[in-house]
Protein backbone atom coordinates (compact mmCIF):
# COMPACT_ATOMS: atom_id res chain seq x y z
CA UNK A 1 0.00 0.00 0.00
CA UNK A 2 1.16 3.31 -0.58
CA UNK A 3 1.26 5.77 2.42
CA UNK A 4 -0.60 9.32 1.49
CA UNK A 5 -0.13 12.21 3.48
CA UNK A 6 -2.21 15.85 2.22
CA UNK A 7 -0.90 18.98 3.23
CA UNK A 8 -3.72 21.64 3.32
CA UNK A 9 -7.31 18.99 3.68
CA UNK A 10 -9.62 21.87 4.08
CA UNK A 11 -10.25 23.55 0.46
CA UNK A 12 -11.81 21.90 -1.98
CA UNK A 13 -9.05 20.37 -3.59
CA UNK A 14 -8.37 18.86 -0.20
CA UNK A 15 -11.68 16.92 0.23
CA UNK A 16 -11.68 15.91 -3.60
CA UNK A 17 -8.39 14.36 -3.10
CA UNK A 18 -10.01 12.70 0.26
CA UNK A 19 -13.06 11.36 -1.78
CA UNK A 20 -10.76 9.73 -4.08
CA UNK A 21 -8.58 8.11 -2.36
CA UNK A 22 -10.49 7.26 0.47
CA UNK A 23 -11.50 4.08 -2.07
CA UNK A 24 -8.33 4.06 -4.49
CA UNK A 25 -7.50 0.14 -4.05
CA UNK A 26 -3.77 1.06 -3.07
CA UNK A 27 -3.68 3.46 -0.90
CA UNK A 28 -3.48 4.16 2.58
CA UNK A 29 -4.11 7.77 4.25
CA UNK A 30 -1.76 8.27 6.49
CA UNK A 31 -1.66 12.14 7.35
CA UNK A 32 -3.79 15.45 6.32
CA UNK A 33 -3.02 18.80 7.62
CA UNK A 34 -4.26 21.78 8.59
CA UNK A 35 -2.81 24.37 10.72
CA UNK A 36 -6.59 26.01 11.62
CA UNK A 37 -8.45 22.66 11.94
CA UNK A 38 -5.48 20.95 13.95
CA UNK A 39 -6.83 18.08 16.25
CA UNK A 40 -10.84 17.84 14.34
CA UNK A 41 -12.11 14.95 12.38
CA UNK A 42 -11.83 15.15 8.84
CA UNK A 43 -15.55 13.45 9.05
CA UNK A 44 -16.78 16.35 11.35
CA UNK A 45 -15.43 18.85 8.67
CA UNK A 46 -16.73 17.02 5.62
CA UNK A 47 -19.70 14.64 6.54
CA UNK A 48 -19.56 12.81 3.27
CA UNK A 49 -16.92 11.10 4.58
CA UNK A 50 -18.22 10.13 7.41
CA UNK A 51 -17.57 6.20 8.53
CA UNK A 52 -15.16 6.20 5.33
CA UNK A 53 -12.03 7.62 7.22
CA UNK A 54 -11.32 8.12 10.78
CA UNK A 55 -8.18 10.80 10.54
CA UNK A 56 -7.98 14.10 12.30
CA UNK A 57 -6.47 16.89 10.74
CA UNK A 58 -2.70 18.07 12.38
CA UNK A 59 -0.30 20.34 11.73
CA UNK A 60 2.35 19.76 9.22
CA UNK A 61 5.46 18.40 10.26
CA UNK A 62 8.43 17.49 7.84
CA UNK A 63 9.12 14.37 10.20
CA UNK A 64 5.38 13.03 9.98
CA UNK A 65 5.38 13.82 6.06
CA UNK A 66 8.64 12.07 5.94
CA UNK A 67 6.83 8.61 6.85
CA UNK A 68 4.73 8.94 3.52
CA UNK A 69 5.61 7.36 0.59
CA UNK A 70 3.90 10.59 -1.40
CA UNK A 71 2.69 13.60 0.06
CA UNK A 72 0.28 15.94 -1.92
CA UNK A 73 0.28 19.66 -1.64
CA UNK A 74 -3.43 21.12 -1.52
CA UNK A 75 -1.90 24.78 0.00
CA UNK A 76 -2.10 28.19 -1.48
CA UNK A 77 0.74 29.20 -3.63
CA UNK A 78 3.49 29.93 -1.55
CA UNK A 79 3.15 27.35 0.81
CA UNK A 80 4.61 23.94 -1.08
CA UNK A 81 8.17 26.44 -1.42
CA UNK A 82 8.75 25.99 2.22
CA UNK A 83 8.30 22.06 2.86
CA UNK A 84 8.85 20.55 -0.90
CA UNK A 85 12.43 20.66 -0.25
CA UNK A 86 12.48 19.02 3.18
CA UNK A 87 9.63 16.08 2.48
CA UNK A 88 12.18 15.14 -0.57
CA UNK A 89 15.10 14.94 0.87
CA UNK A 90 13.48 12.21 3.29
CA UNK A 91 12.80 10.16 0.06
CA UNK A 92 9.26 10.67 0.15
CA UNK A 93 7.81 11.93 -3.67
CA UNK A 94 5.45 15.71 -3.84
CA UNK A 95 2.56 16.00 -6.04
CA UNK A 96 2.09 19.78 -5.58
CA UNK A 97 -1.68 21.22 -6.42
CA UNK A 98 -1.00 24.61 -6.60
CA UNK A 99 1.06 26.93 -9.28
CA UNK A 100 4.16 26.70 -7.51
CA UNK A 101 6.19 24.44 -9.64
CA UNK A 102 4.41 25.11 -12.95
CA UNK A 103 6.15 27.67 -14.61
CA UNK A 104 9.85 26.92 -15.57
CA UNK A 105 11.09 30.64 -15.04
CA UNK A 106 11.25 31.81 -11.76
CA UNK A 107 11.48 35.75 -12.63
CA UNK A 108 7.87 35.16 -14.67
CA UNK A 109 6.66 33.40 -11.99
CA UNK A 110 7.15 35.84 -9.26
CA UNK A 111 5.85 38.44 -12.01
CA UNK A 112 2.00 36.99 -11.96
CA UNK A 113 1.95 35.46 -8.36
CA UNK A 114 3.47 38.77 -6.50
CA UNK A 115 5.60 37.34 -4.68
CA UNK A 116 9.03 35.53 -3.94
CA UNK A 117 9.56 31.78 -5.53
CA UNK A 118 11.32 30.19 -2.70
CA UNK A 119 12.45 27.11 -4.24
CA UNK A 120 14.12 27.86 -7.42
CA UNK A 121 16.83 25.11 -6.87
CA UNK A 122 13.45 22.82 -7.39
CA UNK A 123 12.34 24.08 -10.28
CA UNK A 124 14.81 22.14 -12.96
CA UNK A 125 13.32 18.60 -12.01
CA UNK A 126 9.62 19.79 -11.39
CA UNK A 127 7.75 17.62 -14.16
CA UNK A 128 4.37 19.01 -15.51
CA UNK A 129 1.89 16.66 -14.68
CA UNK A 130 -0.04 16.91 -17.77
CA UNK A 131 -0.06 12.74 -18.29
CA UNK A 132 -1.23 13.08 -21.98
CA UNK A 133 2.03 15.15 -22.68
CA UNK A 134 4.78 13.84 -19.90
CA UNK A 135 3.66 10.17 -18.90
CA UNK A 136 7.54 8.76 -18.88
CA UNK A 137 8.68 12.01 -17.08
CA UNK A 138 5.88 11.77 -14.70
CA UNK A 139 6.63 7.87 -14.09
CA UNK A 140 10.48 9.11 -13.03
CA UNK A 141 9.79 11.74 -11.15
CA UNK A 142 9.94 13.06 -7.41
CA UNK A 143 8.62 16.38 -7.90
CA UNK A 144 4.86 17.02 -9.69
CA UNK A 145 3.46 20.09 -10.56
CA UNK A 146 -0.46 19.16 -11.68
CA UNK A 147 -1.71 21.77 -14.13
CA UNK A 148 -4.12 24.54 -13.77
CA UNK A 149 -7.36 23.93 -14.59
CA UNK A 150 -7.66 25.95 -17.50
CA UNK A 151 -4.37 24.69 -18.56
CA UNK A 152 -5.49 21.28 -18.58
CA UNK A 153 -8.76 22.49 -20.68
CA UNK A 154 -7.15 24.73 -22.90
CA UNK A 155 -4.10 22.25 -23.46
CA UNK A 156 -5.76 19.28 -24.08
CA UNK A 157 -7.63 20.89 -26.97
CA UNK A 158 -5.07 22.61 -28.56
CA UNK A 159 -2.45 20.06 -28.65
CA UNK A 160 -3.76 18.01 -31.73
CA UNK A 161 -3.81 20.59 -33.74
CA UNK A 162 -0.49 21.66 -32.65
CA UNK A 163 1.62 18.71 -32.73
CA UNK A 164 0.19 18.08 -36.09
CA UNK A 165 1.24 21.82 -37.36
CA UNK A 166 -1.85 22.71 -38.57
CA UNK A 167 -1.71 26.22 -37.36
CA UNK A 168 -0.03 28.82 -39.37
CA UNK A 169 1.00 31.79 -37.61
CA UNK A 170 -2.08 33.71 -35.58
CA UNK A 171 -3.36 34.99 -32.28
CA UNK A 172 -5.05 31.41 -30.91
CA UNK A 173 -8.40 32.48 -28.90
CA UNK A 174 -9.37 30.49 -25.93
CA UNK A 175 -12.53 31.96 -24.40
CA UNK A 176 -12.98 29.80 -21.13
CA UNK A 177 -15.90 29.81 -18.82
CA UNK A 178 -15.20 28.09 -15.03
CA UNK A 179 -17.55 27.33 -12.05
CA UNK A 180 -17.44 29.22 -9.08
CA UNK A 181 -15.83 26.51 -6.88
CA UNK A 182 -12.74 27.69 -9.47
CA UNK A 183 -11.84 30.83 -6.53
CA UNK A 184 -11.54 27.92 -3.76
CA UNK A 185 -13.73 28.02 -0.21
CA UNK A 186 -12.21 30.89 0.97
CA UNK A 187 -15.33 33.86 2.03
CA UNK A 188 -15.20 36.18 -0.98
CA UNK A 189 -17.73 38.35 -1.44
CA UNK A 190 -17.88 37.54 -5.64
CA UNK A 191 -18.36 33.66 -4.79
CA UNK A 192 -21.85 34.93 -2.56
CA UNK A 193 -24.68 33.10 -4.40
CA UNK A 194 -26.45 36.67 -4.02
CA UNK A 195 -23.10 37.56 -6.40
CA UNK A 196 -22.96 34.74 -8.41
CA UNK A 197 -26.03 33.51 -9.15
CA UNK A 198 -27.97 34.48 -12.13
CA UNK A 199 -25.28 36.68 -13.81
CA UNK A 200 -21.86 35.69 -15.86
CA UNK A 201 -19.09 38.16 -15.86
CA UNK A 202 -15.44 37.94 -17.39
CA UNK A 203 -12.67 38.63 -15.50
CA UNK A 204 -8.66 39.33 -15.47
CA UNK A 205 -8.50 40.36 -18.95
CA UNK A 206 -5.55 42.12 -19.13
CA UNK A 207 -4.27 38.86 -17.88
CA UNK A 208 -5.06 35.81 -15.82
CA UNK A 209 -2.43 33.83 -13.92
CA UNK A 210 -3.05 31.22 -16.05
CA UNK A 211 -1.85 32.54 -19.29
CA UNK A 212 2.11 31.90 -19.17
CA UNK A 213 1.46 28.18 -17.90
CA UNK A 214 -1.07 27.89 -20.57
CA UNK A 215 1.72 29.72 -23.35
CA UNK A 216 4.42 27.61 -22.04
CA UNK A 217 2.71 24.68 -22.93
CA UNK A 218 1.59 25.50 -25.89
CA UNK A 219 5.26 27.03 -26.97
CA UNK A 220 6.89 23.51 -25.82
CA UNK A 221 4.33 21.44 -28.38
CA UNK A 222 4.86 24.16 -30.94
CA UNK A 223 8.90 23.96 -31.05
CA UNK A 224 8.13 27.93 -31.12
CA UNK A 225 6.03 30.80 -29.15
CA UNK A 226 2.48 30.46 -29.63
CA UNK A 227 0.78 33.80 -28.68
CA UNK A 228 -2.71 33.32 -27.30
CA UNK A 229 -5.20 35.84 -26.21
CA UNK A 230 -7.00 33.73 -23.15
CA UNK A 231 -10.10 35.01 -21.56
CA UNK A 232 -11.87 33.80 -18.37
CA UNK A 233 -15.10 33.94 -17.04
CA UNK A 234 -17.54 33.20 -14.10
CA UNK A 235 -20.19 31.61 -14.44
CA UNK A 236 -23.20 30.48 -12.24
CA UNK A 237 -22.82 27.32 -11.50
CA UNK A 238 -20.41 25.25 -8.81
CA UNK A 239 -17.86 23.29 -11.06
CA UNK A 240 -16.85 22.75 -14.46
CA UNK A 241 -15.06 24.54 -16.99
CA UNK A 242 -16.01 25.05 -20.18
CA UNK A 243 -13.47 25.78 -23.28
CA UNK A 244 -14.34 27.06 -26.73
CA UNK A 245 -11.27 27.66 -28.24
CA UNK A 246 -11.11 29.17 -31.74
CA UNK A 247 -8.34 28.66 -34.74
CA UNK A 248 -7.80 29.75 -38.38
CA UNK A 249 -6.87 27.06 -41.22
CA UNK A 250 -8.10 28.09 -44.58
CA UNK A 251 -8.43 25.34 -46.78
CA UNK A 252 -7.54 22.68 -44.20
CA UNK A 253 -7.91 19.40 -45.90
CA UNK A 254 -7.06 17.16 -42.86
CA UNK A 255 -9.82 15.00 -41.17
CA UNK A 256 -9.83 16.92 -37.94
CA UNK A 257 -12.43 14.10 -36.22
CA UNK A 258 -9.84 11.75 -37.03
CA UNK A 259 -6.69 13.24 -35.70
CA UNK A 260 -8.30 13.73 -32.73
CA UNK A 261 -9.52 10.11 -32.48
CA UNK A 262 -6.35 8.88 -33.28
CA UNK A 263 -4.07 11.29 -30.49
CA UNK A 264 -6.21 10.64 -27.99
CA UNK A 265 -7.24 6.86 -28.92
CA UNK A 266 -4.68 5.61 -25.93
CA UNK A 267 -5.61 7.87 -23.40
CA UNK A 268 -8.31 6.54 -20.69
CA UNK A 269 -9.35 10.00 -19.59
CA UNK A 270 -9.75 11.98 -22.87
CA UNK A 271 -12.84 10.93 -24.71
CA UNK A 272 -13.27 12.57 -28.10
CA UNK A 273 -16.88 12.99 -29.17
CA UNK A 274 -18.02 12.08 -32.25
CA UNK A 275 -18.16 14.55 -35.08
CA UNK A 276 -20.71 17.67 -34.39
CA UNK A 277 -21.29 16.86 -30.80
CA UNK A 278 -21.26 19.94 -28.16
CA UNK A 279 -19.95 18.67 -24.70
CA UNK A 280 -21.83 19.52 -21.71
CA UNK A 281 -19.82 20.37 -18.13
CA UNK A 282 -22.92 18.32 -16.40
CA UNK A 283 -21.35 15.68 -18.71
CA UNK A 284 -18.03 15.15 -16.92
CA UNK A 285 -18.86 16.59 -13.27
CA UNK A 286 -17.50 14.52 -10.08
CA UNK A 287 -15.20 12.84 -13.57
CA UNK A 288 -11.56 12.66 -14.49
CA UNK A 289 -12.71 12.92 -18.07
CA UNK A 290 -11.83 15.57 -20.18
CA UNK A 291 -14.83 15.72 -23.76
CA UNK A 292 -13.56 17.17 -26.46
CA UNK A 293 -15.36 18.15 -29.70
CA UNK A 294 -14.31 19.52 -32.98
CA UNK A 295 -15.57 21.40 -35.67
CA UNK A 296 -14.64 23.17 -38.87
CA UNK A 297 -16.09 25.99 -40.90
CA UNK A 298 -14.88 25.57 -44.27
CA UNK A 299 -16.74 28.87 -45.28
CA UNK A 300 -14.33 30.68 -43.44
CA UNK A 301 -11.42 28.68 -42.09
CA UNK A 302 -12.38 28.42 -38.79
CA UNK A 303 -11.41 25.74 -36.56
CA UNK A 304 -13.59 25.45 -32.91
CA UNK A 305 -12.46 23.07 -30.28
CA UNK A 306 -14.99 22.37 -27.44
CA UNK A 307 -13.55 20.73 -24.22
CA UNK A 308 -15.06 20.45 -20.94
CA UNK A 309 -13.48 19.23 -17.41
CA UNK A 310 -14.30 19.39 -14.13
CA UNK A 311 -11.87 22.10 -12.58
CA UNK A 312 -11.67 20.06 -9.24
CA UNK A 313 -10.86 16.05 -10.45
CA UNK A 314 -9.30 16.64 -14.28
CA UNK A 315 -8.30 19.76 -13.49
CA UNK A 316 -6.90 19.54 -10.03
CA UNK A 317 -7.31 16.35 -7.41
CA UNK A 318 -8.38 13.67 -10.28
CA UNK A 319 -5.12 14.31 -12.29
CA UNK A 320 -3.03 14.84 -9.10
CA UNK A 321 -4.07 11.04 -7.85
CA UNK A 322 -3.46 10.10 -12.05
CA UNK A 323 0.26 11.31 -11.56
CA UNK A 324 0.51 9.41 -8.49
CA UNK A 325 -0.66 6.15 -10.16
CA UNK A 326 1.91 6.74 -13.00
CA UNK A 327 4.81 7.29 -10.37
CA UNK A 328 3.97 4.09 -8.59
CA UNK A 329 3.66 1.95 -11.48
CA UNK A 330 -0.17 1.41 -10.82
CA UNK A 331 -3.16 0.79 -13.37
CA UNK A 332 -3.57 4.90 -14.33
CA UNK A 333 -7.24 4.67 -13.70
CA UNK A 334 -7.14 3.45 -10.33
CA UNK A 335 -9.59 4.68 -8.28
CA UNK A 336 -10.44 7.36 -10.89
CA UNK A 337 -13.02 5.58 -12.47
CA UNK A 338 -15.65 7.69 -11.15
CA UNK A 339 -19.09 7.88 -13.56
CA UNK A 340 -19.90 11.70 -13.95
CA UNK A 341 -23.11 13.02 -11.47
CA UNK A 342 -25.88 13.28 -13.51
CA UNK A 343 -28.59 15.70 -13.98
Amino acid sequence: MIKVGIVGGTGYTGVELLRILVNHPNVELSVITSRGEAGTPVADLYPNLRGLTDLCFSVPDSETLAACDVVFFATPHGVAHSLAADVLASGTRVIDLSADFRIKDADLWEEWYNQPHGARELLPEAVYGLPEVNREKIAAARLIAVPGCYPTSVQLGYLPLIEAGLLPEQTLIADCKSGVSGAGRGAKVGSLLCEASESMMAYAVAGHRHLPEIAQGLTEAAGKPMALTFIPHLTPMIRGIHSTLYATAPGLETDLQALYEQRYANEPFVDVMPAGSHPATRSVKGSNLCRIAVHYHESTGQIVVLSVIDNLVKGASGQAVQNMNIMFGLEENAGLNIVALMP
